[in-house]
């Protein structure tokens, strides 16, 4: 499919930055990325991710992990669910 539009946003410089980067590391550029995005509205109608209010319990959990409080998982994604739903049956 051509490439015939085009999407012009403003944002701030150095979140652009940033994110250039991390697309970089994993060899994606910010067409690419925005390509994929509007691919995933459409596919799933819609964001491709929760965009809510945060509750108050929510908002207490962000504070506290931003102040370096609460759990922490290292590993793989995997390993860290293996872990929080572990019993000790």
């Amino acid at each position: 499919m051509p490439k015939d539009a085009y999407i012009n946003a403003r944002v701030d410089s150095a979140l652009k930055g940033k994110a250039e980067k991390v697309l970089r590391q994993v060899g994606v550029t910010t067409t690419d990325a925005v390509t994929m995005l509007l691919h995933q509205i459409v596919l799933q109608k819609g964001l491709p991710f929760d965009v809510r209010v945060p509750t108050k319990e929510t908002r207490k959990a962000i504070a506290e992990a931003r102040g370096g409080k609460g759990t922490t998982h290292t590993g793989s994604t995997k390993s860290a669910l293996q872990e929080i739903t572990e019993t000790d049956d």
